[in-house]
């Protein structure tokens, strides 16, 4: 597939529209940070979506450096925290809530270090075989990208929910197909492929799927929704007998 300005925006614009839908079906607290990544890839899409633009001319220096600078903050800064901490808060008390927060933990280390080195050194994007690669003397860690690779898709794997275990192994099936194919424009060609897989997050809450209390098991159906305004008033719950 040829990546474009057109591409970004338009996945940008689906992904918001289906981030609003997902969040309209959250009915826990607990669940909102990971129902709202569909809506977050949505922005992350549209930065890149600016970068292409600046490099076809459209766009100054200036906006160039600010889109690049947006985009990576999200996919090496935020994301590797973004990720496991969403997952942890799904989790119910237990091991695997253990492991998921020490790898939240070491995701924020990663987060720290990316952050540094994005404001320390300069980023280099440019365009290759019709994707943005973009490089970092910082960033560009053997140890570093491990260490992110175990908080953003690790913390997904070790979930008691099958659902996001599924997101995970098809989240790392998707890094290892782009790390062979566009592994020159790792950031950018993962990140799309991850904010497109997002969409099936929708599917999952409009189903019902994650429930936080009992992992694996349906949530209730007449369970109140938790942000019942994105809904319209028709369908805000009524009074209970």
């Amino acid at each position: 597939m040829c990546f474009s300005a057109t591409a970004s925006f338009v996945a940008s614009g689906v992904l918001a529209t289906i981030g609003v839908a997902t969040l309209r079906h959250v009915r826990e607290p607990r669940a909102l940070l990971f129902a709202a990544v569909p809506l977050l890839f949505a922005g992350h899409q549209f930065c890149e979506g600016l970068v292409w633009l600046a490099f076809h001319g459209m766009l100054g220096r200036v906006a160039l450096d600010h889109a690049v600078l947006l985009f990576m903050l999200y996919a090496l800064g935020v994301l590797p925290t973004l990720m496991p901490a969403a997952v942890a808060l799904m989790e119910p008390p237990g091991w695997r809530r253990i492991a998921i927060v020490g790898l939240t933990i070491a995701g924020a280390f990663v987060c720290a270090w990316n952050i540094a080195g994005l404001i320390l050194f300069p980023i280099h994007a440019f365009v290759e075989h019709f994707s943005i690669a973009y490089r970092n003397a910082m960033t560009s860690n053997m140890i570093v990208s491990v260490v992110y690779i175990l908080a953003t898709c690790g913390a997904l794997l070790l979930s008691s929910h099958r659902v996001v275990r599924t997101y995970g192994v098809v989240n790392v099936v998707g890094l290892t197909i782009v790390h062979l194919v566009k592994g020159y424009a790792f950031a950018s060609v993962w990140c799309f492929y991850a904010a497109i897989l997002s969409v099936m997050l929708y599917w999952q809450f409009n189903r019902r799927k994650i429930n936080i209390g009992t992992p694996n098991d349906t949530s209730p159906p007449h369970a109140p929704f938790l942000l019942p305004w994105l809904r319209g008033s028709r369908f805000a719950p009524g009074p209970r007998p």
